[in-house]
């Protein structure tokens, strides 16, 4: 966890173990039939994820999650809008979602999801959604 300048601000590290999942997952696609293309494509996805981990940051702050690239703000999610929110397969990592008023989303834990975690349960512990 990185503190940001501002005081309660804080910058979940990035963590590439789910690139490296997929890749793995590309690797033994290799045997199927229409090889290479599956293992290709797979691959080609987890490079795309691998690069997202390093250029995209989180960030919390006292009222908002903050999606950056690399210096530019490219969504800001106010927590007095979202309804939900749950972690799944975060040993994995696998997905973040969570549920605003007005939309619904899905991201993949490209972030360390120990720290995620804890920042969620923080910030909007209450909003938590328990396993089905």
């Amino acid at each position: 966890m990185t503190p940001s300048p501002q005081t309660n601000n804080v910058i979940i590290r990035p963590s590439p173990r789910l690139p490296f999942v997929i890749f793995l997952l590309s690797a033994s696609l290799w045997p199927l039939p229409l090889s290479p293309w599956p293992t290709l494509v797979v691959g080609v996805f987890s490079l795309f994820l691998l690069v997202q981990t390093y250029i995209l940051k989180l960030e919390f702050s006292e009222d908002d999650l903050v999606v950056w690239r690399g210096q530019q703000e490219l969504r800001r999610f106010p927590f007095s809008e979202w309804m939900a929110w749950r972690l799944f397969a975060p040993w994995l990592p696998g997905l973040f979602y969570f549920r605003e008023t007005k939309s619904i989303h899905f991201l993949p834990i490209l972030f360390n999801p120990t720290e995620l975690q804890e920042q969620l349960e923080l910030r909007v512990g209450h909003l938590h959604q328990a396993k089905p």
